[in-house]
């Protein structure tokens, strides 16, 4: 008997609502039907009965019928996808950096795009088809902006991608990225822990800082080195994986990132043969792996962005010497540190009352 599909939501999809997720996922599913299993109660997130509105989280899972339960009256017709010429086939190998049984990962270039959509033919889910062996067609598991460059993780099976999808949800997977920014920060580092939203007007192609309306953002900062009041060179560690949000916080904090017209506008340029080029670069990731082991991957920065550290005198050196901080403890796991301490708090009353009550009661005179 077909058994009911589960999928785990991943953190790129965190805070959308779950038709919006079947639009970007199964776009062969349709409205009516997503709607017709969320009545009928085959349409659960976590075990619960789910509705087409709802947010979903990311780590969350969504269970829906069986492939066999889609009426071919209710299936979008899809087009179909044109073969990789040899050229797009290499173009995507030439990318890899690593690979193993369960991952590759791929020095992604600025200017491709990680998805497709209403204009956007050429992207890197469709070169995947490049890749793709006797595990089947590769997985994405995490996205990269179009503009941003870097490791970006891909997996080899269902199996992986589900893992991987876990852990960056979970945030047990670290990833670090270099940019320049506009300006010097008056401190060597700090944190950035402002909530992000779709701004208003922009049809949700930017964000901006919203206590009310926003999730929960969190990035860590660190200046690697300076060009005067120029500009800096900086390491950044989101905590979360909001869109744009590297983006937005550095320009919420007063220093956009270098060639960032979306969020600094006319200001987010250098003068003096700096690339108009965003500088932004995934340079390094590390996840464990589903068998055990790590994976632990950097990636080399694209042209302009090396050309732009030679032309500021920076030395590359100096931003690998930076330690990988450890990744901060989930909420799970506070509560679980918590709930110990008050436990060995317990036990030590506990052991102090029977002391006391085994000490001999001084006599009345």
């Amino acid at each position: 008997m077909p058994q009911p599909r589960t999928f785990t939501v991943d953190e790129d999809d965190d805070g959308i609502r779950l038709d919006r997720w079947f639009k970007r996922h199964m776009p062969e599913v349709s409205f009516n039907l997503v709607s017709r299993w969320a009545r009928t109660g085959q349409l659960r997130v976590n075990g619960a009965k789910a509705a087409p509105g709802d947010r979903i989280e990311a780590g969350q899972e969504i269970r829906i019928p069986p492939a066999e339960a889609v009426p071919a009256r209710e299936a979008r017709p899809q087009p179909r996808r044109e073969a990789l010429s040899e050229d797009e086939a290499q173009f995507v190998r030439d990318m890899v950096i690593y690979e193993s049984g369960d991952a590759f990962v791929l020095n992604k270039p600025p200017g491709l795009a990680t998805q497709g959509g209403t204009k956007t033919t050429q992207h890197l889910d469709r070169l995947l088809d490049g890749l793709a062996d006797e595990r089947g067609r590769p997985k994405l598991v995490h996205r990269l902006d179009k503009d941003t460059s870097g490791a970006l993780l891909v997996a080899r099976t269902a199996r992986s991608a589900g893992h991987f999808a876990k852990a960056f949800s979970g945030r047990t997977a670290r990833k670090v990225y270099w940019t320049l920014v506009v300006g010097v920060p008056g401190r060597d580092e700090g944190t950035i822990d402002a909530p992000l939203a779709k701004q208003p007007g922009t049809g949700g192609e930017k964000m901006h800082i919203s206590e009310e309306h926003g999730l929960p953002a969190k990035t860590r900062w660190r200046v690697i080195d300076r060009a005067g009041n120029r500009a800096a060179w900086v390491e950044l560690q989101p905590l979360t994986g909001r869109t744009h949000q590297l983006r937005a916080h550095m320009a919420a904090l007063g220093h956009s990132i270098v060639g960032d017209a979306k969020y600094g506008g006319a200001d987010a340029f250098l003068t003096g043969g700096i690339s108009r080029k965003l500088h932004l670069h995934a340079r390094r990731i590390r996840i464990d792996a589903p068998d055990g082991g790590t994976i632990d991957v950097t990636a080399e920065l694209p042209a302009h962005f090396a050309e732009t550290l030679a032309t500021l005198g920076f030395d590359p050196l100096a931003g690998d010497s930076l330690p990988l901080e450890p990744p901060p403890a989930s909420p799970e796991a506070k509560q679980r540190k918590v709930a110990a301490a008050a436990k060995a708090r317990r036990r030590e009353r506990r052991g102090e009352r029977r002391a006391r009550g085994s000490q001999p009661k001084a006599r009345r005179r």
